[in-house]
C-alpha cells in the first residue's frame, strides 16, 4: 500500500475517534442519549478510539522519521552537487589559466551579476570588469556569461559527477 493510502486511512481512523469523543461530550452536556450503553461496550468503544488514535501519533512520528531521513539524503545530495561544481569551476579556471581577479569576474558572472554591480563589489571600474570579462570569455571560448555556465553544467551533468555515478565508483 502506497504511503499516502496509508496515511488517508490512519488520518481518517483518527477522525473517526476524534469525532466519538466530541459527540460522547456533547451528548453527555446536552442529554442527547436515548437510551444508556452498558459500561463494557462503551469501555470496548473507548478502548478502540484511544488505540486508533495512538496507531495516529505512531505513524505521524514514523511518516516523521521518514520525512527527516529524505530531508537528510537530499541535504547530502546538494552538498556533494555543491562540492562537484566548485570542483568542476576549479578545474575549468586553471585550465584556462585565468587570473585570481579573473576566476572572481567568473564567479559572479556565472551567478548572474551584471558589470555594474560586479565593479562596485570588487571596488573597481566598469571598464576593469568588462576587460576582464573579455578575458575570461576569450579563455574560455565563449561570447557570453549564458555559454560560460553552459560549460559549468554540461559538466556537472557528465555521469563522473552524478552522485549515483560517484556512489558506484566508490
Amino acid at each position: 500500500m502506497k504511503d499516502s493510502a496509508l496515511l488517508a486511512i490512519i488520518l481518517m481512523v483518527q477522525s473517526l475517534c476524534a469525532v466519538f469523543f466530541v459527540f460522547d461530550i456533547v451528548a453527555s452536556v446536552l442529554g442527547l442519549r436515548a437510551r444508556p450503553i452498558s459500561w463494557q461496550i462503551r469501555e470496548v468503544i473507548e478502548l478502540g478510539a484511544a488505540l486508533g488514535l495512538i496507531l495516529g501519533v505512531i505513524m505521524g512520528g514514523l511518516a516523521l522519521r521518514r520525512s527527516m531521513v529524505r530531508r537528510n539524503l537530499a541535504e547530502g545530495k546538494l552538498r556533494r552537487a555543491a562540492s562537484a561544481f566548485a570542483d568542476v569551476l576549479e578545474e575549468r579556471f586553471s585550465a584556462w589559466g585565468l587570473t585570481p581577479a579573473e576566476r572572481e569576474v567568473a564567479l559572479f558572472l556565472i551567478k548572474g551579476f551584471p558589470i555594474a554591480e560586479i565593479a562596485r563589489l570588487r571596488e573597481t571600474s566598469e571598464g576593469t570588469v568588462k576587460a576582464q570579462t573579455n578575458a575570461v570569455y576569450r579563455k574560455a571560448g565563449v561570447n557570453g556569461a549564458s555559454q560560460l555556465l553552459s560549460l559549468f553544467l554540461d559538466d556537472l551533468m557528465e555521469d563522473r559527477f552524478l552522485p549515483e555515478a560517484a556512489e558506484q565508483v566508490a
